[in-house]
């Protein structure tokens, strides 16, 4: 009986403790679009982006990108500025096919309303290895985000 309350207690804790911290959900617009998701743990945050990207090369690529970004400053009313390190992973189709991984790094700024919304703008920057003859693979994107707090 004392595991089965001990247990109880430890899901409801962690379900509080999740529903407590800040999220946001919207989309990122940069070399394709993204469905983009925030996560903030702390005074930090952690962001997966996952999306298409048309390639000039006759390539539709899919990929996912996590990356932990730091709270470098926060200033004004709003406004911060963050960058953290992150990974991804890609699949090409189409005149390439390629699968590839790479680190990831993020820099950018970011508005949060006083309604529930946020906008970004930040720089990606991936390095890393496609397999199937892509080799080396170094994309970057500038990109817009626009995100629904909640």
């Amino acid at each position: 009986m004392k595991k089965i309350i001990l247990a109880a207690a430890l899901v409801l804790g962690f379900a509080a403790v999740a529903s407590a911290q800040p999220r946001a959900l919207g989309v990122r617009i940069g070399d394709g679009a993204e469905i983009s998701y925030q996560h903030t743990l702390g005074s930090n945050f952690l962001e997966v982006d996952g999306g298409l990207d048309f390639a000039f090369d006759k390539t539709f690529s899919v990929g996912a990108t996590g990356i932990y970004n730091f709270m470098i400053t926060e200033f004004g009313d709003g406004w911060s500025f963050y960058a953290g390190p992150g990974a991804g992973v890609s699949l090409g189709i189409g005149e390439k096919n390629f699968l590839a991984l790479s680190a990831a790094g993020m820099v950018g700024i970011e508005y949060n309303f006083d309604i529930p919304l946020q906008i970004s703008l930040d720089f990606k920057q991936h390095i890393g290895m496609g397999f199937s003859g892509h080799g080396f693979w170094a994309p970057s994107s500038l990109g817009i985000g626009i995100r629904y707090k909640f």
